[in-house]
């Protein structure tokens, strides 16, 4: 099977066979990671470039670690030490840096729809590491990666997303993603966090919690996004602790092989209960080290022949 896809912008319009593929290449490069000497020549002179306009710790490491693990060369750039302090563009940064001929371009950024910008503007392929509050495609791949280690399948499955649902990229691409693949998916938070009509996109909606935790497979849990809400849209974290943490209590409504997941950073007792996150049923770490495999497969399918359609 061949990756129609020059860039990875997103999971809204990977088709299920396209999930597929990127799942099963993961697979494949999983197993180098747990080896002496974790590098392979797959990409031997192909240059990649993470540019990073916010914070990141698990997706900017992840992404670098994948490319010297293919033997990409590997070039960082942080906004906060570049020419954008003095007021360059977006795209007049980009194209300073597509004139030096890399080939990947791998980018987060504070505005949605900053990658396909970008897309849209350049010869080079460019994987969204985030944008703004749009999408996140690599974490959702990742954490699709990890239920189907764990259950075998994706088809079926009852998925459950709690918090901060209108402002995490994290939960659109795996609805987007999830949803392609035949799982069931119940977005749970206060109805100020969420985002009026996103039934449409094939989900179901809940503001209790409890029911959104009935019968579950997975529970993901989301950190509030304080850094993207112009006012705050609840009293307290202790009352947002009360009615939308996870603590073992509440764990005990969902199934009993039930995954635990977060994609970090957490913001313990606030969303998730230490027991919980440390508990025999979390798989937090799980995803942090899939992630690595995952973006390898990204990197190396994006990589390939131009595509005809990008």
């Amino acid at each position: 099977m061949s990756f129609s896809h020059k860039h990875i912008l997103g999971t809204r319009h990977l088709s299920p066979q396209d999930i597929t593929l990127i799942l099963d290449t993961a697979e494949s490069f999983k197993e180098i990671n747990a080896r002496a000497i974790k590098k392979v020549p797959t990409l031997r002179g192909k240059t990649v470039v993470n540019l990073f306009y916010e914070a990141s710790t698990r997706t900017r490491t992840s992404f670098e670690i994948a490319e010297k693990r293919l033997s990409a060369d590997a070039v960082n750039i942080a906004a906060s030490s570049s020419s954008v302090v003095k007021g360059e563009t977006l795209e007049d940064t980009a194209k300073n840096i597509e004139a030096m001929r890399p080939d990947i371009i791998v980018i987060r950024h504070f505005a949605s729809g900053a990658a396909d910008y970008l897309a849209k503007r350049l010869d080079c392929s460019i994987i969204n590491a985030g944008d703004g509050a749009h999408e996140h495609p690599s974490q959702a791949l990742l954490d699709l990666f990890t239920m189907r280690q764990h259950k075998g399948r994706i088809a079926g499955l009852t998925v459950t997303i709690v918090g901060d649902i209108t402002h995490s990229r994290v939960a659109r691409s795996n609805l987007f993603a999830l949803h392609s693949m035949g799982a069931e998916v119940r977005l749970a938070g206060p109805g100020t966090m969420i985002p009026p009509g996103i039934e449409k996109f094939g989900c179901k909606v809940f503001t209790a919690m409890d029911e959104a935790l009935a019968g579950a497979d997975v529970v993901m849990m989301l950190r509030i996004q304080l850094e993207r809400q112009g006012r705050s849209l609840l009293p307290s974290l202790r009352e947002y602790a009360r009615f939308y943490g996870l603590n073992r209590d509440k764990l005990k409504l969902a199934r009993e092989d039930v995954l635990v997941m977060h994609p970090g950073p957490m913001n313990r007792g606030v969303e998730i209960a230490s027991d919980v996150a440390d508990g025999e049923r979390n798989v937090i770490l799980e995803q942090v080290e899939n992630g690595v495999a995952v973006r390898m497969a990204l990197l190396y399918l994006v990589s390939g022949p131009a595509p005809e359609n990008p």
